[in-house]
């Protein structure tokens, strides 16, 4: 499963960097994928797990002390980026942020 949800992160790989994407990790029985991410709306761990029974993806964010901050749940597959974009990095004035972070 780790496989598989990488496989839908390649997909789109320029907004899973801009996560600051990285050490991504199988959760045990391969129930899913954690990594860090230093975003603008999150820094700390986002772990996907597969839901088998509704055939649909669980987000949670949690902080660097592994505590849960936030659960998305019922997450299809080609929504998985979009809904870690919109809670790891997206704000309403996302534009202005990076041109702020870049000094552009």
């Amino acid at each position: 499963m780790a496989d598989y949800i990488l496989s839908i992160l390649r997909t789109q790989l320029m907004v899973v960097f801009s996560w600051g994407f990285h050490r991504p990790t199988a959760l045990p029985d391969d129930k899913g994928l954690a990594f860090k991410v230093d975003g603008f709306k999150h820094k700390g761990w986002v772990f996907v797990k597969y839901n088998e029974g509704k055939d649909l993806f669980d987000v949670e964010l949690r902080d660097n002390a592994m505590t849960t901050i936030r659960v998305i749940e019922d997450v299809y597959f080609d929504q998985l980026i979009a809904v870690i974009d919109n809670a790891v990095e997206r704000t309403s004035d996302y534009e202005k942020q990076v041109k702020k972070f870049y000094n552009i």
